[in-house]
């Protein structure tokens, strides 16, 4: 290692400098005259102009390499295809849905949802206060099974009112909704395009208990999945109980 780092040395700029400093001395003591320091000045700037081309010379190699490693970086990169779903487990669950609240954008859908996961004041000051008074949202559908009615009218409509922005909330769609699917659908002004929180109720998705049904793993549906028309199409499709047509 010492061999190594003692061969790195620049032998041949130590060794000029060594001369200049040596005949710099022999002059100030008058041992040789200016015609002998001339030829040695002229050979120490050749030999800088050598080791500077050199040193040109591996510039260009490296800025080559460099080059070349960034054009395979690129390639790799679009070769990479991004995650339609993600799975979001216990730990992230909460952080990914504050973040998801933070980042939408335009009108948003909440199909299905848990109303009673809002109902304690942390989770609803986590979770859906800050969708409301997101200045980006345009505006906030509900779309509900009928059951929840009662949880909506006497926990969270008041709240919902005091909330700033609480005009963006819809009166929600009250529909009998006998699929488990569930899912919050937006824009997000930090991806640019349409996502999606999807979760399903029962096990394994959900915990249940005698006060309320809480998510535990839900899918975060990315921008470029093929799955959000069918989420779209899935809400269209859900008739109200006040349609006369409804059984």
């Amino acid at each position: 290692m010492k061999l190594k780092k003692f061969l790195s040395f620049e032998w041949d700029a130590i060794a000029g400098i060594l001369a200049a400093v040596a005949a710099i001395i022999l002059h100030l003591l008058h041992v040789v005259d200016e015609q002998i320091i001339l030829p040695i000045v002229l050979a120490l700037l050749g030999l800088l102009f050598v080791n500077f081309m050199r040193h040109a010379r591996n510039n260009e190699i490296t800025a080559e390499e460099v080059a070349s490693t960034a054009r395979s970086v690129r390639r790799i990169q679009a070769g990479l295809r991004h995650p339609e779903i993600v799975l979001v487990g216990p730990r992230q669950l909460r952080s990914v849905s504050e973040q998801f609240a933070r980042e939408m954008s335009g009108d948003s859908v909440w199909f299905n949802v848990c109303l009673s996961m809002y109902v304690p004041d942390e989770l609803f000051d986590k979770l859906l206060r800050p969708a409301i008074e997101n200045p980006h949202v345009r505006s906030i559908q509900f779309v509900l099974d009928e059951s929840q009615k009662r949880i909506w009218e006497n926990s969270l409509k008041a709240r919902v009112a005091a909330c700033q922005g609480h005009e963006k909330v819809r009166e929600p769609r009250w529909c009998r909704l006998e699929r488990n699917v569930s899912f919050i659908l937006a824009d997000s002004h930090e991806s640019g395009g349409p996502e999606a929180l999807l979760s399903f109720w029962g096990e394994p998705f959900m915990a249940q208990s005698t006060e309320r049904d809480v998510p535990r793993f839900i899918f975060h549906v990315q921008r470029n999945s093929e799955l959000l028309p069918h989420l779209v199409e899935l809400e269209r499709g859900s008739v109200s109980v006040s349609d006369p047509d409804l059984p």
